[in-house]
């Protein structure tokens, strides 16, 4: 699996962008793929990085189909190969589940 972390949302349109973020996070649920959302970002699940960039350009296309100009996104990818790790397995291994 591969496991990344990412926030995405307009810089543009003004101090609260909640509406913006509501949109993003349906087509992450979309997706099919295993997320956890917390306060400030999402970490996804998904077996290629393939997938991981097409949830992320997705997400990027809504917020130009909403009419942002200005767009922040912040990735950070985890690829381990030499072992299957998944968001639960990392969490467990630092005692958070």
């Amino acid at each position: 699996m591969v496991i990344a972390e990412f926030s995405i949302f307009p810089t543009s349109e003004g101090s609260s962008v909640s509406r913006y973020v509501k949109e993003v996070l349906k087509v992450i649920e979309k997706s099919g793929w295993h997320s956890e959302t917390g306060a400030m970002s999402t970490t996804i699940e998904a077996p290629d990085l393939a997938s991981i960039l097409k949830v992320v350009s997705d997400c990027h296309q809504v917020l130009v189909n909403l009419g942002a100009q200005r767009i922040h996104i912040d990735l950070r990818v985890d690829h381990r190969l030499d072992k299957d790790a998944t968001i639960d397995s990392k969490l467990k291994a630092v005692g958070k589940r």
